[in-house]
């Protein structure tokens, strides 16, 4: 690159994501080929984007990073074009595509043909969709037509003063930014659940070296695997005591004890993201009815209930993981699902997209009741029926169409109160307990809560080489 774009934030940002010297530019010669509006009078080397490949401790990979400082990094022809060259050649090579975005949007001055280059940059990452993964991360602005480019990617990164929208907080109606900022980087993760993972420059890009160095490059050649330093047979004294926290749990049961949670922001009753067991690489996704701070303190409480929000984040994760052939390790403990009008407009299809997801997914899965496991929100939860490959329970779980007490209720309108507890006893002995799942095949193993790590790696090494088809079909609908 030349010496001037050396000095830009966009160079600068590729320097620090990429492991030292190892970048190579593509493309740094391209301008734009359009004079309207007197445009060859501001022609700039490059035309706004920095575009090359280089390593992450080690693993190839593809990046493009927008310079704002030409033409407010908004993307015309020539911009998109290179966008798109390097798409093409990660496909080839099997390696993922990193957009640092800083862009204003569509290049005004170029029209058609800039509208027409920003739709192809959509045609070619939805066809890259499964095939490498798709990391973008928004510094700056990502404003209208950019904002999809968030979208079509498999993980979105936004710095704290960043902004992502498609229409400005001022153009909503009834809404000012002063009201609510939906442009913000607080309420696209929280709220809107468009982001990963948030925090400053320099935290952002430590996080995506993070996320590559455990996840697949490509769909085919799955590379996640590293040496294992821990304890295969680890016992995890005390994990029952944090099982209301599946994050603690998760961390305690991982290789060295480390998590990356995925939209740790968003539907927080829902726990997704990555851990190494034995040094391979397991997508998590479990319930949650309490954060913990490192002190053990409750930060926050949850009902222990489905929501369509915690749906929607665990079906797209699974979606994910099945695509890049990473098995999927579910922690249930869940008592149904949540109810609310504003969440009853989506639960039905949200939910239904999790069973999609976990019925369709041919990767290794794994389930292991923690705790209560109750009626159909237990069945979306990668449930025997949906096909889990091996099921574990807890000693002291509970699997069953809802709480004993309240079943005694309705069995035994009429009966005392001491009745109905004596009932509620029987119920849970036969139907309700670990025990009686496993009796009937709906539990494969009963087993105690400290020895988890020890049973998943098992099941893990006896997947390793599971192949599984289903029927012939274009795609489903769902």
């Amino acid at each position: 690159m030349s010496n001037e774009a050396a000095k830009t934030p966009a160079a600068f940002r590729i320097s620090e994501l990429l492991d030292a010297g190892s970048f190579v530019e593509i493309g740094g010669a391209v301008m734009a080929r359009s004079t309207d509006f007197n445009m060859q009078e501001s022609k700039v080397p490059g035309d706004g984007v920095i575009t090359g490949y280089g390593v992450i401790d080690g693993s190839l990979v593809y990046v493009y990073s927008q310079d704002a400082s030409v033409f407010g990094g908004s993307i015309g022809e020539m911009h998109a074009r290179k966008i798109i060259a390097l798409y093409d050649m990660a496909m080839k090579m099997g390696a993922p595509v990193i957009g640092l975005i800083d862009c204003s949007g569509l290049r005004l001055q170029e029209g058609t043909d800039a509208l027409q280059a920003f739709g192809t940059i959509y045609a070619k990452q939805a066809l890259a969709s499964g095939v490498i993964p798709q990391i973008t991360a928004v510094f700056g602005t990502c404003g209208g037509g950019a904002a999809i480019l968030s979208g079509l990617s498999d993980f979105t990164f936004m710095e704290e003063k960043g902004k992502l929208f498609v229409n400005s907080p001022n153009a909503i109606p009834g809404n000012r930014v002063e009201i609510c900022d939906t442009s913000g980087a607080r309420f696209q993760a929280e709220e809107a659940g468009n982001v990963d993972f948030c925090g400053t420059e320099g935290e952002i890009l430590s996080q995506i070296r993070d996320l590559i160095c455990i996840i697949p490059a490509n769909n085919e050649d799955n590379d996640s695997y590293g040496e294992c330093t821990d304890d295969l047979n680890r016992v995890c004294a005390g994990i029952e005591n944090g099982s209301d926290d599946a994050a603690l749990v998760l961390s305690m049961i991982a290789d060295n004890q480390k998590l990356i949670e995925v939209k740790a922001d968003y539907a927080k009753e829902m726990v997704t993201g990555f851990i190494r067991m034995n040094g391979v690489t397991v997508g998590v996704v479990a319930n949650r009815s309490k954060v913990y701070d490192e002190e053990g303190k409750t930060q926050q409480e949850f009902d222990g209930s489905l929501s369509s929000k915690g749906c929607k984040k665990a079906a797209d994760f699974v979606t994910f993981c099945d695509a890049f052939e990473i098995p999927v390790l579910t922690l249930t403990d869940v008592d149904g699902f949540k109810a609310s009008k504003c969440g009853e407009k989506t639960l039905a299809r949200e939910a239904a997209r999790l069973v999609y997801a976990f019925a369709s997914a041919t990767v290794p899965k794994i389930n292991v009741v923690t705790g209560k496991a109750y009626g159909s929100g237990y069945l979306v939860m990668n449930s025997k029926a949906l096909g889990a490959d091996m099921v574990y329970a807890w000693t002291d779980a509970r699997i069953g169409t809802m709480d004993a007490s309240l079943a005694a209720k309705i069995l035994c309108p009429d009966a005392s109160l001491e009745e109905q507890r004596a009932q509620a006893e029987v119920y849970q002995n036969l139907q309700e307990s670990a025990a009686s799942a496993a009796a009937r095949g709906y539990v494969d193993t009963v087993i105690a809560p400290e020895d988890t790590r020890k049973y998943v790696i098992g099941a893990l090494e006896m997947l390793f080489t599971k192949r599984e088809d289903h029927p012939v079909k274009k795609h489903g609908t769902i």
